[in-house]
């Protein structure tokens, strides 16, 4: 029986990553080492070839934490590109480095139009590293964008023989190998030895049945973040909004709320035509509507984190301005 075709595209990250520290250098490795291109990384690793014919796409190699909007578009781009050069691809996996992991998958899970999965995967510890991750989360990304059951779930997350969707997971701790969780659901499935084993599927629309539509958009609006604290005057609102935020996202206290100071600041900006949307800083929970939020027309976030209502505000302000139609997507996705 002929292997699945998967393409792999390398953006850099910890799974690329040669440490020249020795075996033990699992912390510092990026300060000399040097970081593998997708063709590098399948050479270094060709046991994964043992699931699938593996075709390695070149991006770039970017630190996680340099990556954003401009390269959220370039990637979504490159995915639908090499799809077409490669029509017969059961699926795509991006590897990535896990500091924005979760904002790179969460867009692509709302933006790609392919009907293959994309599966986006990372490391915690560097190839070069003992006991480093990176080969069994990227042969069992392999596994999971080649099973048909994948297709239709949007953008999957898979590390630590987990598989996640984009919406639910974020990152929960620093370097630990179980740094992926999604706190409110759980996992969609596990990556046995045996079989991929499923258990579940979201119910929030995703990709590729989203009404968002990137072909011709170069940009994305800007918007800003911001996380209530105690005696937090909202300064950074007006800071924001004179910088051009189109859109606020608020981190407010569990479950939702914020301080005085924040939604008069707050408030104001709305006055202005920023749309100002409020998610929870305690990351897992569903903020719900009040009164006085609604009088001063701020949206809710149901349970995305601040960073990925963040991705949805921005998508949502490229279809529209109008604060109903918004908290409608909210509701949807």
């Amino acid at each position: 029986m002929s292997k699945p075709k998967v393409l792999f595209i390398g953006t850099g990250g910890t799974m690329s990553a040669l440490g020249i520290g020795g075996p033990f250098d699992i912390m510092d490795y990026g300060a000399k080492g040097r970081f593998m291109e997708a063709d590098e990384i399948i050479r270094h690793w060709p046991q994964v070839l043992e699931k699938a014919d593996v075709v390695p796409i070149k991006y770039r190699n970017v630190a996680s934490t340099a990556l954003g909007p401009v390269e959220w578009l370039e990637i979504l781009a490159l995915c639908h590109s090499s799809l077409a050069a490669h029509p017969d691809a059961a699926g795509i996996v991006i590897g990535h480095g896990t500091a924005t992991l979760e904002e790179t998958a969460y867009f692509l899970s709302l933006t790609h139009k392919m009907p293959v999965p994309i599966v986006v995967v990372g490391a915690q510890r560097p190839s070069s590293g003992l006991a480093t991750d990176a080969p069994m989360n990227l042969a069992n990304g392999i596994r999971v964008a080649a099973d048909p059951f994948a297709r239709g779930l949007g953008a999957l997350v898979v590390l630590n023989d987990e598989i996640n969707a984009a919406r639910e997971v974020t990152k929960t701790s620093t370097s630990r190998m179980q740094t992926f969780r999604s706190p409110d659901f759980g996992v969609l499935g596990h990556c046995d030895g045996d079989k991929i084993a499923w258990y579940r599927k979201p119910l929030r629309r995703m990709a590729p049945d989203t009404e968002f539509d990137l072909s011709n958009i170069t940009s994305l609006p800007r918007v800003d973040c911001m996380l209530s604290y105690a005696g937090g005057d909202g300064a950074a609102a007006a800071a924001f909004a004179a910088a051009g935020a189109k859109g606020i996202v608020i981190g407010g206290f569990a479950p939702g709320f914020m301080s005085p100071g924040e939604a008069e600041a707050l408030g104001a900006v709305a006055k202005q035509g920023v749309t100002v949307v409020v998610a929870s800083r305690a990351g897992s929970g569903r903020v719900f509507g009040t009164q006085r939020k609604r009088e001063l027309g701020f949206i809710d976030a149901d349970n995305l984190t601040v960073q990925k209502a963040r991705i949805l505000l921005m998508l949502a302000l490229t279809r529209s301005s109008d604060p109903a139609e918004i908290a409608r997507m909210f509701a949807e996705y």
